[in-house]
């Protein structure tokens, strides 16, 4: 997502990084963390993007949604939320059809709906990145004990966000995605981006 390689320190020649466990088994989630796991985004397409990615994942692995994001951008023609909140049958048949997405018909709509809720906050004079990052005080959430799969945060950001419309923002989905844009730092204490992706966050 957006924020790519913002603050990487690339290891020095010989040196083997640690990482978190999870990233550590294949090498396109290697690249995914190094790159862009945790890194605080602000922009609110990026997050809306992220946010509708999210939802695709849901019952399936980040892996999986990672190795078809090109697809599914060409697909979602960039992700563009004015292109999005237009679809209609046609295009809904259309990424049926695709092979290149996860062809779900109950996420597509959720993601057409999506794009026609990110449109409404912001007809409304309310922007995605700043209803996020204020629900959390301004600053990514850092804890030192076990990450959880969703926060009582987590909870209060997907009512909201499901008063708005969007669908596919159930707790666990919405703290994936704030672990992924940097709303929360779960960088484990080992992993040499933990430090990095916490010098990013705004003031």
């Amino acid at each position: 997502m957006g924020g790519a390689s913002r603050g990487r320190r690339t290891p020095a020649r010989g040196e083997t990084p640690r990482r978190c466990d999870w990233a550590e088994y294949d090498p396109l989630l290697r690249e995914y963390h190094d790159r862009e796991w945790g890194v605080p985004e602000y922009d609110s397409r990026n997050l809306w993007e992220k946010l509708m990615l999210d939802g695709f994942q849901a019952g399936l692995s980040w892996l999986t949604i990672l190795r078809k994001r090109d697809a599914f951008r060409a697909a979602f023609q960039g992700f563009d939320p004015a292109k999005v909140a237009r679809f209609r049958a046609r295009d809904i048949a259309r990424l049926l059809g695709d092979p290149g997405i996860v062809r779900s018909r109950a996420k597509i709509q959720a993601t057409i709906a999506g794009a026609q809720s990110y449109l409404s906050m912001r007809e409304k004079g309310e922007d995605l990145s700043t209803f996020a990052w204020s629900l959390i005080g301004g600053r990514p959430i850092e804890r030192s004990g076990p990450v959880p799969a969703q926060t009582p945060l987590s909870g209060r950001l997907s009512a909201s966000l499901r008063e708005r419309g969007y669908r596919f923002v159930g707790p666990v989905i919405v703290y994936a995605w704030m672990q992924a844009c940097g709303l929360a730092n779960d960088h484990s204490r080992k992993c040499f981006r933990r430090a990095e992706v916490r010098r990013l966050a705004r003031s």
